[in-house]
């Protein structure tokens, strides 16, 4: 099916909830971050804040994917935060879609790179629920995806796993940081 790609209206409610029910549906049973509406519109509305991109996937009036980004690094370095697809419409190519659509946006920031951390909260790869100390970066080398963890599609999208912060969510949860280079700034 098609869909577009475009800014998140701050001032269409009917959007910011459509988005807020996809964040809650993606990452139910994945991640605590985002347990009811009320927490997921809270993080859609700070997407709205300076040195933000906030942008989703639409298929007529129906959301379908929202991403946001992050402006660090005095804009050198973005990072993407959140991916959400509709779980009905997961494996359609609009994940894939909105992150080359925010690469493109932030590259036309003067971005060099586009990074993200992808938790691991519920031992979908080979560093959770294990102590990674007291050398996190040889666990890290044979790091290996147990069950459809999102660093999948992000390698698939180009990026790369750069670095890993054992127990960032909890003991034995750990945050995978990946990296893509987008431009040359």
């Amino acid at each position: 099916m098609a869909f577009e790609i475009t800014d998140l209206d701050p001032t269409g409610d009917a959007a910011v909830a459509q988005v807020a029910r996809i964040v809650v549906e993606a990452f139910r049973g994945h991640s605590p971050a985002w347990p009811d509406l009320a927490s997921a519109e809270a993080e859609v509305r700070e997407s709205f804040e300076d040195g933000r991109v906030s942008r989703v996937a639409r298929d007529g009036e129906i959301v379908v994917g929202w991403i946001g980004g992050i402006r660090e690094y005095d804009g050198h370095a973005w990072e993407l935060h959140p991916l959400a697809v509709d779980p009905a419409r997961q494996g359609e190519g609009i994940g894939r879609a909105l992150v080359a659509d925010l690469e493109r946006q932030v590259a036309a920031r003067g971005a060099t790179t586009l990074y993200l951390g992808a938790d691991d909260e519920d031992g979908r790869t080979s560093l959770s629920d294990i102590d990674l100390y007291p050398d996190p970066l040889e666990h890290l080398a044979r790091i290996e995806n147990l069950g459809r963890h999102p660093y999948g599609f992000y390698r698939a999208c180009g990026f790369s796993v750069v670095g890993v912060i054992p127990d960032a969510n909890g003991p034995g949860k750990p945050d995978i940081l990946m990296a893509k280079r987008i431009g040359r700034g």
